[in-house]
């Protein structure tokens, strides 16, 4: 059958998710794929990392999740007896970054071997392009005050950008790709064409995984289309655009944030959810910003923070509408989660919506009184604006997390992963420049108030500036994901997803467009 009629037969059917994956599993590369993972286990070899890799930069671990965790396991454990300690650098790098990506405890010291007595890295090394990218990738999980892998990732990035510009470096184009998308920082189903293109020359079961990719992206496509057709109906059933003719009106575009954060097909149901509250999101911050007066934005968000329908009958109609939205599609969601889960987290959600109100109040008030903030302080009030904050408690309450075992107030303004994410969005969104389709541009930035602080200093330092910001928020994110906290690892990939599709939302060119986002958008979406 070609891929052509699967996904014709996958978009035809009403089969469930569950049926579709079914197809995958009877597939001939899926069986081989997984004796070769097999195989691997009961050798111990270094086939095994390079093909977990593989399976995890095109974005199909969900198929295999079981061998993954066996190698991985064992390869902890080789890590414990010292089997690593003749490992060349690639194979050191490798098994480094596969098991802190998927939250083993491992020191960076094992590094330490590949330095000489000056303490700096070996020069030979350098002829060593293949174990540098390896290094490479991994000193990007690096965390606060390891040095070491900052020195890792400074050293090998230096001798790979030299390396791209030599006209007889046959691997010039992996290395340039592999410096712009570090994996831990990339979406995998973003970047698998352009991994496969790279793959074809250096390793093993490159046809039964090119196969084995090219039906799961079918698969995928047609079940974000059905996901799509159920969005764009809602949404068109709500009419709230039509009410509110200022604000943006853009859900497939929305809709590419659930894609990036929750990839496995079975998480359909918790992406056709969290897109309503991502458009919520998107409406209030354009009311704020393009219609209600500073006096109707006070009595709404105070109706918010109170849950009074009464309190906004005299406002405009377009903000009562907004707000009897807000309170319907709340209960609605609170009503799937308690009957997806056991429990109605309504009560957190509503003050979630009020801190984030809040939130744009104080906005409004600075642009109202002309008042231009610290850096500290708008940085403070906007990593809730980001809306960051209220799109992972949805999450956390979607997927469960509030179970017995994990008691935490996602409400906490204090979770360092949550805020974490949050700055990236933050910044990068105000790093964009450019503003989304109707949306007012008399918005403060971070950049504002940081060139405010510094007089003198150029835009062009500022920018500079924000992006070390980001870098450095990236490390704190990577503790976070690394060290014990309450969260799950799933949850916890979440939140990276979420950080990792941020520039793509946010990069424009000099047409005002995501070219990025808009490429990824027409081949995972099958759009014109």
């Amino acid at each position: 059958m070609s891929l052509d009629q699967i996904s014709t037969m996958l978009a035809a059917t009403n089969w469930s998710i569950a049926e579709k994956k079914k197809t995958i599993y009877e597939e001939s590369a899926f069986k081989q794929i997984r004796n070769a993972l097999m195989k691997s286990y009961r050798h111990e070899s270094l086939e095994g990392l390079t093909l977990v890799d593989a399976i995890q930069r095109l974005g199909i671990e969900y198929y295999f999740e079981g061998e993954i965790k066996a190698i991985l396991d064992q390869q902890y454990l080789k890590l414990h007896v010292g089997a690593e300690r003749s490992a060349a650098l690639n194979e050191t790098a490798l098994r480094f970054r596969l098991l802190r990506q998927e939250g083993y405890c491992v020191s960076a010291d094992m590094f330490v071997k590949f330095k000489n007595e000056n303490g700096t890295f070996r020069a030979e090394l350098s002829e060593d392009i293949q174990g540098l990218m390896s290094l490479f990738e991994a000193s990007e999980l690096r965390v606060e005050a390891e040095d070491i892998l900052a020195e890792a990732y400074e050293y090998s990035r230096q001798v790979l950008d030299v390396a791209t510009w030599n006209p007889h470096q046959s691997l010039a184009s992996v290395i340039g790709h592999t410096l712009k998308h570090p994996h831990h920082k990339s979406l995998a189903k973003f970047t698998a064409e352009n991994f496969l293109s790279d793959f074809y020359n250096r390793k093993s079961m490159k046809k039964e995984l090119t196969q084995l990719s090219e039906k799961d992206f079918y698969m995928i496509r047609a079940i974000y289309k059905e996901e799509l057709h159920q969005i764009l109906s809602w949404w068109e059933d709500l009419g709230l655009f039509k009410k509110m003719n200022f604000a943006r009106n853009r859900p497939v575009k929305w809709y590419m944030w659930p894609v990036a954060m929750l990839p496995d097909p079975s998480m359909s149901d918790v992406r056709t959810e969290i897109i309503k509250t991502g458009a919520l999101i998107y409406i209030i911050d354009d009311l704020f910003d393009n219609f209600g007066t500073l006096d109707d934005l006070v009595v709404f968000t105070e109706a918010v923070n109170r849950w009074d329908f009464n309190m906004v009958r005299h406002l405009p109609e377009c903000m009562r509408v907004c707000f009897k939205t807000l309170y319907d599609i709340t209960a609605e969601i609170g009503q799937h989660i308690s009957a997806r889960n056991g429990f109605n987290p309504t009560d957190t959600i509503r003050k979630m919506w009020a801190n984030l109100c809040n939130a744009y109040l104080v906005e409004a008030r600075w642009l109202n009184s002309g008042y231009m903030p610290s850096t500290e302080v708008y940085l403070k009030n906007g990593m809730v604006t980001s809306g960051v904050p209220i799109v992972l408690a949805h999450l956390y309450f979607l997927l469960g997390e509030d179970g017995a075992d994990c008691k935490v107030d996602i409400s906490n303004d204090s979770l360092s992963i949550v805020n974490n994410v949050a700055i990236i969005l933050r910044l990068w969104n105000d790093l964009g420049g450019a503003k989304d389709e109707n949306e007012d541009s008399n918005d403060w930035s971070f950049l504002d108030s940081y060139l405010n602080e510094h007089k003198g200093s150029s835009v062009d330092s500022a920018r500079e500036h924000v992006q070390q910001m980001i870098s450095d928020t990236w490390t704190r994110l990577n503790e976070d994901y690394i060290s014990p906290n309450p969260f799950s690892i799933p949850y916890k990939k979440i939140c990276l997803n979420l950080a990792r599709i941020v520039p793509l939302m946010y990069i424009y060119d000099d047409n005002h467009n995501l070219p990025m986002l808009e490429r990824h958008m027409k081949t995972l979406l099958s759009l014109d």
